[in-house]
């Protein structure tokens, strides 16, 4: 196994358990799901922190411009502080907010999912447009 592979598998036992609830802004219920790591071509290293916030979801939806805060707090408070026991400093951090759990990189076009990635210098997470 390698040196990264070690990191990562030791790593990853630092993180919440999935289901952990995360106070948000909005006071919507919202659940750690995951964290992915990948490196995209031309990207560098990226972490993805997954939540499932089923508000965002069902018969009336909260819009994107209700939980963007949402977001940006989950960067700020729940992702960065967790930077540091996962290994190598990310170029990026993406937050994924999904009204139901949604296997990584497969299609779900009935389930709502709203995406935002941030860069992250001097401990502060920097909205990124994409």
């Amino acid at each position: 196994m390698s040196a990264w592979a070690a990191l990562v598998l030791f790593s990853a036992s630092s993180l919440p358990a999935m289901g952990d609830a995360v106070a948000v802004p909005s006071g919507m219920p919202v659940t750690f799901h995951d964290m992915i790591w990948d490196e995209p071509v031309g990207a560098g290293l990226v972490y993805r922190f997954r939540f499932v916030a089923p508000e965002i979801g069902g018969d009336a939806p909260r819009p994107f411009s209700e939980v963007s805060g949402d977001m940006d707090l989950l960067c700020q408070d729940y992702a960065l502080p967790r930077l540091s026991e996962l290994g190598p400093r990310p170029s990026r951090v993406m937050i994924s907010l999904m009204a139901a759990p949604v296997e990584f990189g497969v299609a779900s076009p009935d389930v709502i999912q709203y995406f935002e990635a941030y860069s992250v210098s001097d401990d502060r997470c920097i909205w990124e447009a994409f």
